[in-house]
């Protein structure tokens, strides 16, 4: 952060966390054949990873930042594997301290499988529906409410924070107001949603990258919130990376949380070590009410501030009889594979974790194939054991590697085909 000049008093990662997240790819296959899909050609031709080798790499993550970080079971779709594996999954970094989420299109995370999630220690779950995704019987994001809904509805009463997130392209930029105002409505579930304007990266089919930039996307979230917000507070790695806002939702209008910077780059100072219950929003109020207990100069600071926010609210307040809901909006703005920053590179805190430790997630995308089509090398006493990822099968030697685009060549020589991929852009 403070190389790239990312360093301020607003600044959330290096105090709250060590990391924003880290992407675990639990499998490459998926139920959905995406127009914006960030999985290379290969990827469905891939096995599912062994499971002592994902059981390592979560080690692998909690050894580079600790046991305070998120970590996002993703794939493909990771609801693909057998269930009794990926209840694994979560319980192993439960028990190492981390935080699990599950980032799944929710085709198949029926309420029976996040509860036995939740048991064994799942704190998040991801729903992505959008347009790219191509589901039959959905013409317009509206329409996908429907599903929407029917997801909430499975996640409603456990004790989970549900998030959405919805990739913005041409054809459904104008449509994000309407999703906005959904996600305002179902606050009592949703927490936080996120935008992913498309990055040209991975097997996509919708070509060029959109013009669609940030601050259009911000647009279409306050038409849709009908109100102003401020991104601009609080600060998650690079600001040409992640925005962020949080608004306050009573009777079904939202109000802007973040709209005195001072006083909330004194809160970040004062609760950076204290963590919030995501799964249980009463516990996380109790915390904070602490927190203010124990620092009332912050109190004083804030109290004007309070009261006029109050005073705003007060006949919503009223008609939802006090009760006041957070909805947050995250928007990340991927890179295309061709156009990465070096500098949003080194300041990366949305990671992907490989056998050889985390790497950033746009650079991890943009040479997926030279990870996923890697021989995995096995961690174990049997010596020099090989896991092939085309076959699944485990051998004493490096096993050879052949598909149509690079031909039979080791794959597990990184240096090589990383200069074909630099000689290729």
């Amino acid at each position: 952060m403070v190389e790239t000049g990312q360093w301020d008093r607003a600044q959330f990662v290096g105090r709250r966390t060590a990391i924003g997240c880290v992407a675990l790819e639990i499998t490459q296959r998926c139920n959905l054949d995406c127009s914006a899909c960030y999985l290379s050609e290969h990827s469905q031709a891939v096995k599912d990873l062994p499971l002592d080798e994902v059981f390592r790499r979560i080690d692998m993550i909690h050894d580079a930042y600790g046991s305070d970080v998120d970590v996002q079971i993703t794939g493909g779709d990771p609801t693909l594997r057998k269930a009794d594996e990926l209840v694994a999954i979560v319980r192993r970094i439960s028990d190492r301290g981390m935080r699990p989420a599950l980032f799944t299109n929710g085709i198949r995370a029926t309420r029976a499988l996040l509860t036995r999630l939740v048991d064994a220690g799942l704190i998040d779950v991801a729903f992505h529906v959008d347009l790219t995704q191509g589901r039959r019987g959905y013409a317009s994001e509206a329409e996908l409410n429907e599903l929407r809904l029917a997801y909430i509805e499975r996640a409603r009463e456990l004790p989970l924070a549900v998030y959405f997130n919805t990739t913005v392209f041409d054809g459904n930029v104008d449509q994000i107001p309407d999703v906005v105002a959904f996600f305002a409505r179902h606050s009592d579930v949703v927490r936080l949603v996120s935008f992913q304007p498309v990055a040209q990266t991975g097997r996509g089919t919708l070509g060029q990258r959109s013009s669609i930039a940030t601050n259009a996307v911000i647009r279409q979230i306050e038409k849709g919130v009908g109100t102003s917000i401020t991104f601009d507070t609080a600060h998650v790695g690079h600001t040409r990376c992640n925005r962020y806002a949080m608004t306050f939702i009573a009777n079904g209008r939202a109000y802007d949380a973040l709209d005195h910077k001072p006083l909330y780059n004194a809160l970040l100072a004062r609760t950076a070590k204290i963590r919030f219950d995501r799964k249980q929003p009463r516990r996380a109020v109790v915390t904070f009410l602490r927190c203010l207990a124990l620092n009332p100069d912050i109190v004083a600071r804030a109290s004007w501030w309070f009261a006029c926010k109050l005073w705003r609210m007060k006949y919503d307040l009223i008609a939802a009889r006090g009760r006041v809901n957070k909805l947050s909006f995250f928007i990340h703005n991927f890179m295309d594979a061709c156009e990465l920053d070096p500098e949003r590179i080194k300041a990366c805190v949305f990671m992907a974790v490989t056998q050889d430790g985390p790497v950033s997630m746009c650079l991890f995308n943009a040479r997926r194939d030279t990870s996923i089509l890697r021989p995995v090398h096995l961690q174990d006493a049997d010596g020099e054991r090989f896991w092939n990822p085309l076959s699944g099968e485990v051998t004493k030697g490096e096993p050879m590697i052949t598909t149509p685009e690079v031909g039979t060549r080791r794959l597990a020589k990184v240096e090589a085909l990383e200069g074909r991929s630099d000689a290729a852009r």
